[in-house]
């Protein structure tokens, strides 16, 4: 993996964060091993484990607690992942088929929820009970976020601020989490676990802010899964909302057609007005912010090299122009 030639201040400690992974979803049963074993399929560079890994390296020294907290941080993740295809009704993730696509739903909500049960089996290995606390409170903010997107589906009238507070709870939560608990198995000072806090809360913002544009404009052999998900399941994006408020309301009637039918026609047509209208550079620059206030916020006592690996880490979010 690229990542990990990339990053060579964590490699030993991604090697050791997959073997407590591996060791830790085992099933004697062989249909449950060969499910688990497919989810393997959809981890990619490691993300949330590397930021838990890094924080932890700038800090003071990786300690075991830091390799199991980054295992369950990945494994809260694909979590998510298998049930976000469920409620999406995906069939490739990353290239691969989906579980819910091979095996159905039911399966696929149930490994999901297995897989969170075994995060929270191995945050009981750890004598410092705050952690499992802290992986749950962040678990929780995770299901709100899920939960508050799904309610306020296909309202033309989401406002960027609702948005926000959306892609906060589902997507830079657990990357919040990942940072401060990093820094704090390191003995970092408050100050510096919440400037890690904050440095996680925006480089997720920015995250999936990214995966948003990308879901609209995209190449599907490169990102590995269907466009236009977002518009199916009738969800506005950050430049969607831009969108509207620039050309409201003369266009919301178009858009609630285009929720109630999202064919490959029409999302063509939303993609070039989402460009023409400059939604998707608005898009764009906020997600660059984010990125910005997350490099902004690494105190400069931190170690050196994990530091400028945070400062990479975050500039690769974003592709390049």
């Amino acid at each position: 993996m690229p990542i990990l030639r990339e990053y060579k201040t964590a490699t030993a400690d991604l090697t050791a964060v997959r073997q407590i992974f591996d060791q830790e979803l085992t099933s004697d049963n062989a249909a449950i091993a060969d499910m688990i074993e497919q989810t393997g399929k959809f981890q990619g560079k490691m993300l949330r484990p590397l930021l838990v890994l890094l924080s932890g390296h700038a800090c003071g020294n990786i300690e075991h607690p830091h390799h199991v907290v980054a295992a369950v941080t990945e494994m809260i993740h694909l979590a998510t992942l298998v049930h976000d295809d469920v409620l999406d009704e995906a069939r490739q993730r990353r290239g691969k088929h989906t579980i819910n696509h091979l095996h159905g739903n039911e399966k696929a909500v149930l490994l999901g929820d297995m897989l969170i049960s075994h995060a929270y089996h191995l945050c009981c290995s750890l004598e410092n009970q705050s952690i499992a606390r802290r992986i749950a409170a962040t678990t929780n903010s995770v299901c709100e976020g899920e939960l508050l997107q799904l309610k306020l589906r296909g309202r033309c009238d989401l406002t960027e601020k609702q948005y926000l507070d959306i892609i906060t709870r589902k997507t830079a939560a657990l990357m919040q989490t990942c940072c401060r608990l990093g820094a704090q198995l390191s003995q970092a000072n408050e100050p510096t676990c919440n400037a890690l806090d904050r440095f996680g809360k925006n480089l997720g913002a920015a995250f999936q802010i990214r995966d948003d544009i990308l879901d609209l404009i995209g190449d599907e052999k490169t990102l590995g899964k269907t466009l236009g998900t977002d518009l199916k399941k009738e969800k506005l994006t950050l430049p969607g909302i831009h969108y509207i408020n620039q050309t409201k309301p003369k266009n919301i009637d178009w858009l609630r057609q285009l929720f109630s039918s999202p064919d490959p026609q029409k999302l063509i047509q939303y993609q070039q007005r989402l460009t023409d209208s400059g939604s998707i550079d608005y898009a764009w620059n906020q997600a660059k912010h984010f990125i910005q206030n997350a490099k902004q916020n690494l105190p400069r006592t931190l170690k050196k090299q994990p530091r400028q690996d945070l400062e990479n880490l975050a500039d690769s979010i974003l592709p390049q122009p």
